[in-house]
């Protein structure tokens, strides 16, 4: 089973992803997936990290399909977990296709991906109607897929990217969005940890885009979120510590891993309204 863990918070696992974890004898996860997400698996279950990083693989793909063969040939249920949707820059076509090319079965649990996540958790909506009225996903890892991107769709105003794995690829995201148009005033939300308690916000515009990163010694998972949209992580911020770099003072937020509650004798939807 292909399950998606979503961005690291438990507490946005599906209730489908929830049951494989307690059906799992074998639980393949990502390096990304949180501690907190495996806790919730079986305590019996085999967990086996088949992570991969920028730089240091420490599983390859063909390995990862070898442990899946191995494991349900043995007849046992076998979870593949991954951070976010298996389908959004997860590789997870690839390993259907390779089940499928061996006759094995599968299902597919959606997880929340992390431009959505981690948008929501930084007080970023993706799309507006007065900046936003679309959103493109796009992965910087690995130069060769540099060539592959349309720099001068990319550059356009009125469109929020939502970059993955592009920490180590910021210099040269800037050089080629400035190149082809993209103003450098254009505002910036890089999500770092999105979701999780030690979830980091850092704010500022595509020309300050290097010299922040670098200030704020963003690591990886980070995702990069540049657009109009951006703007708004600096008054509507409500999880976690304050946006680095923002220009005015957000509203109170909760505590990491909580939630804003609506005071005593106060309707429930009062909070929903507020």
């Amino acid at each position: 089973m292909l399950v998606g863990a979503g961005p690291g918070d438990p507490g946005l696992l599906t209730l489908r992803a929830l049951r494989a974890l307690n059906e799992a004898d074998v639980i393949l996860h990502d390096r990304l997936v949180s501690a907190e997400v495996l806790q919730l698996a079986r305590r019996d279950a085999n967990r086996i990290e088949v992570g991969k990083q920028a730089g240091h693989h420490h599983t390859t793909q063909d390995g990862i399909h070898a442990l899946l063969l191995e494991h349900a040939r043995a007849g046992l249920r076998v979870v593949r977990l991954k951070g976010g949707d298996p389908f959004v820059f997860g590789r997870g076509g690839e390993e259907l296709e390779f089940l499928r090319a061996h006759g094995i079965p599968y299902e597919v649990v959606p997880g929340i991906t992390a431009a959505v996540a981690c948008a929501a958790y930084a007080g970023v909506p993706l799309t507006h109607r007065g900046h936003a009225q679309s959103v493109r996903f796009i992965t910087a890892h690995g130069h060769a897929s540099h060539d592959a991107l349309d720099w001068a769709a990319l550059a356009q105003e009125r469109q929020t990217l939502a970059v993955y794995m592009g920490v180590a690829e910021l210099g040269q995201l800037q050089q080629q969005l400035i190149a082809h148009g993209r103003a450098p005033s254009t505002p910036f939300a890089l999500v770092e940890n999105g979701s999780r308690p030690q979830q980091r916000v850092v704010c500022g515009t595509l020309a300050q885009l290097i010299q922040r990163a670098a200030t704020h010694a963003v690591q990886s998972p980070a995702l990069l979120i540049l657009g109009e949209v951006a703007a708004l992580a600096t008054s509507l911020a409500w999880f976690g510590e304050p946006p680095l770099g923002a220009s005015v003072h957000p509203l109170p937020r909760a505590r990491p891993g909580r939630r804003p509650r609506a005071a005593a004798g106060e309707p429930l939807g009062a909070i929903q309204r507020a």
